[in-house]
């Protein structure tokens, strides 16, 4: 996400007229969002962070499975293909043996190549930048890490888990260009 600051403060609304901003900003550059779900919970987890690394990624896993999922002997993690949802990321910013131990308690499922349309997360993430994003100016960090905390929480508070209704022959009719071909 593009972190955008006003340049001059926005005229409030009277009764009037609407409150009136200036159309020219200044570039703070990006963040990132990382959001985990639990679609059959109805939960969800929104932080921000500077940066998209293996680094960062292997940190907020390890906080899920170290806070959440503590108790948890295996956890199933649905992800894309993106570079930085690997099991060396956490060996690269872990010593070995908790590196060792967090890895095995993770069963990693990876959605098809050109398919990560079907990741809930993603679709929560979608939904995060339609509900709290789209249209605002967030010119730090800090302010973008509160605002998607407070939406985790408020739509964790007030929705239902996700619905799912993709089945498997569902997947191998509407998905055949995805899945490779078998010559014989």
């Amino acid at each position: 996400m593009q972190l955008v600051k006003e340049t001059r403060p926005a005229i409030a609304a009277t009764s009037h007229r609407p409150r009136r901003v200036d159309y020219e900003y200044e570039r703070a550059g990006t963040a990132s969002v990382f959001l985990f779900s639990e679609p059959l919970a109805g939960w969800r987890q929104a932080t921000a962070r500077a940066r998209r690394t293996k680094a960062d990624w292997a940190v907020e896993v390890a906080g899920l499975l170290e806070g959440r999922y503590a108790a948890c002997p295996r956890v199933t993690l649905v992800c894309d293909n993106l570079n930085t949802h690997t099991k060396g990321a956490f060996y690269e910013v872990f010593e070995p043996a908790r590196a060792r131990q967090l890895v095995r308690r993770i069963e990693f499922c990876y959605t098809p190549k050109h398919g990560s349309w079907l990741n809930i997360a993603e679709n929560e993430l979608s939904a995060m930048t339609r509900q709290c994003l789209h249209g605002r100016r967030i010119g730090d960090l800090a302010t973008l890490h509160g605002e998607v905390a407070a939406w985790s929480a408020d739509v964790n508070n007030t929705q239902r888990g996700v619905d799912w209704h993709m089945k498997v022959d569902d997947a191998r009719c509407k998905l055949k260009s995805v899945y490779p071909q078998v010559l014989m």
